[in-house]
């Protein structure tokens, strides 16, 4: 049986071990930044939307999960749309410059259209390309096109794209 002293000794080993086999020339940043524009249009005709969005994407399993927090504000004349959602992605390196994710999650709708509030529950698939011009992933740009299905009364459905700016967060 091992006494206390070793245990905490043999612990306290694998605790400065484990960073130091994780560590790497090429520091990857602890979150990517997106802003940029999106627009909306309803599947069942319901029309257009168009407005800003802006999502922080963090990696807690490289190469198999990211996760992606976003907010979107869509206006039209007499709509305002907030959507907020979580996306779970799977990524892959197409190359150095380049990267393609699938990811799909839970969104938050609220809305206001001619005076009425309403807040709804929805799902959201994406595909998520990202370029990165220069060889260090500091600056960037995306594309995000995307299908939203919502589950309040009326089953809303829409197609979107939001493109933009990624900026590396070390």
């Amino acid at each position: 049986m091992m006494k206390p002293h070793q245990t905490v000794l043999i612990a306290a080993v694998l605790f400065c071990a484990v960073p130091a086999f994780a560590q790497s020339d090429e520091k990857e940043p602890v979150a990517i930044l997106e802003v940029g524009g999106a627009g909306n249009w309803s599947v069942k005709g319901g029309g257009s939307s168009f407005g800003p969005t802006v999502a922080a994407e963090v990696t807690p399993i490289e190469n198999w999960l990211e996760l992606e927090g976003g907010v979107t504000a869509l206006f039209t004349s007499h709509t305002t749309e907030l959507d907020a959602d979580l996306l779970f992605k799977k990524p892959w390196t197409l190359s150095r410059k380049a990267e393609f994710m699938i990811g799909a999650g839970p969104e938050w709708i609220h809305s206001r259209e001619n005076g009425v509030t309403a807040n709804a529950f929805a799902g959201e698939a994406v595909l998520d390309f990202m370029f990165w011009p220069a060889k260090k992933h500091k600056f960037g740009w995306y594309l995000e096109p995307g299908y939203d299905y919502s589950f309040a009364s009326g089953h809303e459905q829409s197609v979107g794209i939001s493109g933009g700016l990624l900026i590396a967060i070390p």
